[in-house]
C-alpha cells in the first residue's frame, strides 16, 4: 500500500442538492428543466467539513434522509458537489475520479451482480477483472466467503436464488477480492439475520487488526457503529452535527446516557429519528 500524506478523505464544506417535483404551498420552488417545471430544492448534504485519517474506521449515523449515503456517493465520485471540495488521497473528485475509482471499494445495499451467475462464477469474474491468478481468486473467494459464513452449498447456487442477505454477503465477499486503500460500507450488514450480522463484524474486526484499509462506515446499527468505529459523525438533515470518539460521544451526551443509541438521540432527537424511519416503512 502506498504511504499516504494527510487525511485519505478531506471534505470541506461539501453541499449537494437534489430537485424534485414540487407540490402546492412548498417553498424554495424553482423552475428547472425543458419544459421548466416547478422542482423543489432539497439540499442532502449542507456543508460538512471532516477528515478520514489512513488505517481508520469511521462511522457516519444518521436517520433515512439525513445524508450518509449521499455522502458515500460523493466520496466515491458517483455523484459530484454542487459546492465545496472533496478530495481522495489528495485528489480532486471532480477532476481525478477514474484514478480515485481504482483505489477504492465499495458495498452498498443495491449491489448489482450477474444474477444468472453463481457466487462463485461472479467472484471469479472481478478477480480476474483485478488481475488475479485463477488459482488466487479460488482461494480468496472460499476463504472469505468462509469468513463471512456463507454455506459451501450456496456457493454454486446463482444469485437469484439466494437471499438479500445471501446476496449482501456476496457483495461484502466481493469488496475484499482485492487489498483496496479505501473502503466505502453503505449499511453493509442491512438484511442480515443476526448471527450473520456477527460475522460481518468479525470480520471487519479481522480486517482492521491486519489491514492499513481505512473504512467508511454507513449504518442504523448503533452497536456496530460503537463496536468497530475508531470515530463516528452523526449528520442530521445533512449536517454535521457530531464527530468524536464513541466514548467520548458518549461523555458529551451527558451522564444519563446507558447505550449508543442514547448517544445518538442525545444528538439528533428521539422524534425525528422515529419519523424518518416511519417515512421509510411507508416508501
Amino acid at each position: 500500500m502506498l504511504h499516504q500524506a494527510g487525511p485519505v478523505i478531506h471534505c470541506d464544506h461539501v453541499v449537494k442538492r437534489f430537485y424534485e417535483d414540487a407540490q402546492p404551498g412548498d417553498a424554495g420552488v424553482v423552475r428547472r428543466g425543458l419544459w421548466r417545471r416547478r422542482k423543489r430544492e432539497v439540499t442532502a448534504v449542507a456543508g460538512i467539513s471532516l477528515d478520514t485519517h489512513p488505517g481508520e474506521v469511521l462511522g457516519i449515523l444518521g436517520a433515512n434522509g439525513s445524508g450518509k449515503s449521499t455522502l458515500i456517493r460523493l466520496i466515491s465520485t458517483l455523484l459530484l458537489p454542487d459546492d465545496g471540495t472533496i478530495e481522495v488521497f489528495g485528489l480532486d473528485v471532480t477532476k481525478h475520479a477514474r484514478e480515485i475509482r481504482r483505489r477504492i471499494n465499495r458495498v452498498s445495499v443495491e449491489a448489482s451482480f450477474f444474477k444468472k451467475l453463481s457466487a462463485l462464477e461472479n467472484l471469479m469474474f472481478t478477480g480476474r477483472l483485478y488481475g488475479l491468478s485463477a488459482q488466487e481468486t479460488r482461494q480468496r473467494v472460499h476463504y472469505i466467503l468462509g469468513r463471512l459464513g456463507f454455506s459451501a452449498a450456496k456457493v454454486n447456487a446463482t444469485l437469484e436464488s439466494m437471499s438479500r442477505g445471501q446476496q449482501q454477503k456476496v457483495a461484502i465477499a466481493r469488496a475484499f477480492m482485492t487489498t483496496p486503500e479505501l473502503l466505502l460500507l453503505d449499511e453493509p450488514t442491512t438484511g442480515l439475520d443476526p448471527k450473520s450480522r456477527r460475522d460481518v463484524q468479525d470480520f471487519l474486526e479481522e480486517i482492521k487488526a491486519t489491514r492499513e484499509t481505512t473504512i467508511i462506515l454507513t449504518t442504523h446499527d448503533m452497536a456496530e457503529a460503537e463496536r468497530l468505529c475508531d470515530r463516528v459523525a452523526i449528520l442530521d438533515a445533512g449536517r454535521l452535527v457530531a464527530l468524536d470518539t464513541p466514548q467520548a460521544l458518549k461523555q458529551q451526551a451527558g451522564s444519563d446516557v446507558e447505550s449508543f443509541e442514547d448517544v445518538f438521540f442525545a444528538f439528533v432527537g428521539r422524534d425525528d429519528w422515529e419519523e424518518a424511519m416511519a417515512d421509510e416503512d411507508l416508501a
